[in-house]
């Protein structure tokens, strides 16, 4: 077995998948691009990237069954982590162009951004406020640290308890998201230098973490 954990970036056709693949690679784990079935189910940490609406992500997902798939590796407690569209696909429904069902992952809804009159898309760098500690935010600063966003629409979960970090852009709404080992961040991790790169080296030690854990498990029965 590896020493290094291996993530498999979901591809369903949308998002900068490539670049999520090298900023991990950059950290450490072994990272491919795949929409293989096989391949999904054997890697120890799944990325759902994107960029996009929400209603042709989720067809897109639905059409090469990989929707059901991240659902049932969800229930198997492996760590999945959403980034932009794909953290808003997490949730269980959105508003964007049509209704439309999401993975159900984090309860909760999509709706547009309420900025005030600043400009749609909000795009650029944004401070980012920890509300509670993670895992996912381990040797970051404390008190938040800032990120790259690009978006028009905010994921709301529906228990304050999922919230983990939040952002202010004529509103303040939830830019990280948690509920058990699934993970969302609205924000690019891959586009936010050494904040984004020190937040992925976390999801890939939470992968490792899982396996072992998983591990020990299996060898005592």
């Amino acid at each position: 077995m590896s020493d290094r954990p291996i993530i498999a970036v979901v591809d369903y056709g949308m998002g900068n998948r490539r670049s999520v693949q090298k900023a991990l690679e950059h950290v450490g784990p072994q990272a491919a691009i795949t929409r293989d079935h096989d391949e999904l189910r054997a890697a120890d940490g799944l990325v759902v990237p994107g960029v996009g609406a929400f209603p042709l992500g989720m067809a897109h997902l639905n059409e090469l069954g990989l929707a059901e798939l991240i659902i049932a590796r969800a229930a198997e407690e492996t760590p999945i982590i959403g980034i932009c569209l794909g953290m808003q696909l997490l949730l269980e429904r959105s508003e964007e162009l049509e209704p439309a069902e999401g993975l159900g992952l984090i309860p909760g809804a999509v709706t547009r951004i309420d900025s005030g009159g600043l400009r749609i898309p909000h795009i650029g760098w944004n401070e980012v406020r920890f509300e509670r500690s993670s895992p996912l935010t381990e040797r970051l600063p404390g008190n938040g640290a800032p990120f790259y966003h690009v978006h028009s629409y905010a994921g709301r979960p529906s228990d304050e308890r999922d919230v983990i970090a939040s952002t202010e852009y004529g509103e303040r709404f939830a830019t990280i998201v948690a509920r058990g080992t699934v993970f969302g961040v609205q924000f690019h991790p891959e586009k936010s230098s050494r904040h984004g790169l020190e937040m992925l080296r976390n999801f890939a030690a939470i992968c490792m973490d899982t396996r072992a854990g998983t591990a020990t498990a299996a060898a005592r029965g």
